[in-house]
């Protein structure tokens, strides 16, 4: 058998301050603190966080990105072009010093500058749908979870509705029947605001269902009940109650919403319903490059590859901050 164990005398009175002598001081975390440190902890989603960060700085900084190249993204270099067969002159699409990415075919006006460009109207528009869609979707999901009822039902029908609507043909017959003037607004402004309505007032049911759902849920919380047993009226109990317990997942689906707008921005460009040219856009590149593919599928590269790294990295920080903010939905 093993000696029995000896206690100094005194030993067993030790005061917990006595314990804890050296040890500083212990400071709570909130809820944002702790999500903050989870998504440290997601290296794929930080890289995917400062990609995005990268890609908002050369939107905005666009012109100086140019400028310090030395490039334009609508003059022409037509003898940077082969006359009989309408393409660069060169490998790879006729990259140089002072053409990092190539001239494209027919009119060589140089893709670096066009691809820079084109990440000011991609993001852009992707930006402003999101937000117009959010707005929209969190005050129609917040209503419809917190009255229930008839409000519900028909904020519910009217989501179905909205999911059921072919909204690539819509867009496509109402570009095409909007005349040159509108409200004020001509050219670019026009486009990007007719884009952004479509593309935002038909997208809302998406986030609309999660807020729904989340309110439900919310909505028969301790806090809710006390609200209303003080008096609370209803617009104060969903905006100062319930609004910011949704920030979270209104976070989350929104990060997760623009990579999808990004490439219907894409796609209507693509079909010529997008920007005007001579603006730069990445679809309206994508198009161009399709009826040079049999001769030369070196220019739909870096249009597509500017699409494929946007959508990506989006996805990427959204899986992240989805994992940061709800580590239960792993």
């Amino acid at each position: 058998m093993s000696a029995p164990l000896e206690v100094e005398p005194g030993a067993s009175s030790a005061q917990p301050d006595a314990i804890l002598e050296g040890v500083g001081k212990i400071e709570g975390r909130s809820l944002w603190q702790i999500s903050w440190m989870r998504l440290k902890r997601d290296k794929v989603a930080i890289g995917g966080g400062v990609v995005v960060v990268l890609l908002i700085l050369v939107a905005i900084f666009a012109p100086l990105l140019c400028k310090l190249v030395g490039v334009t993204p609508n003059d022409f270099h037509q003898d940077l072009v082969d006359p009989s067969r309408q393409v660069p002159l060169g490998r790879f699409g006729g990259i140089s010093w002072d053409h990092p990415l190539g001239v494209e075919p027919l009119n060589g006006r140089d893709i670096f500058a066009r691809i820079v460009y084109g990440a000011r109207i991609s993001l852009l528009i992707a930006f402003l749908a999101t937000l117009l869609s959010v707005v929209i979707g969190v005050v129609m999901g917040i209503v419809a979870g917190y009255f229930g009822g008839w409000i519900d039902s028909l904020i519910s029908r009217l989501m179905d509705i909205f999911l059921a609507f072919p909204l690539v043909l819509f867009a496509l017959a109402l570009v095409g029947a909007v005349p040159d003037t509108l409200l004020g607004l001509t050219g670019d402004a026009l486009r990007v605001g007719l884009i952004v309505f479509i593309i935002g007032f038909f997208s809302w049911p998406y986030i609309g269902r999660i807020i729904r759902g989340q309110t439900l849920s919310l909505r028969e919380r301790e806090f809710v009940d006390a609200a209303r047993s003080l008096g609370a009226r209803r617009p104060y109990i969903l905006f100062t109650e319930l609004l910011p317990n949704l920030i979270a997942p209104i976070l989350v689906y929104a990060t997760l919403l623009i990579p999808t707008n990004v490439l219907f921005e894409a796609g209507l460009s693509y079909l010529g319903v997008g920007v005007r040219p001579p603006t730069a856009s990445w679809g309206d590149m994508l198009s161009i490059a399709a009826k040079w593919y049999a001769v030369d599928p070196w220019y739909m590269i870096s249009p597509g590859l500017a699409i494929f790294i946007t959508v990506l990295a989006f996805n990427l920080f959204g899986d992240g901050l989805r994992d940061a903010l709800d580590p239960r939905s792993r």
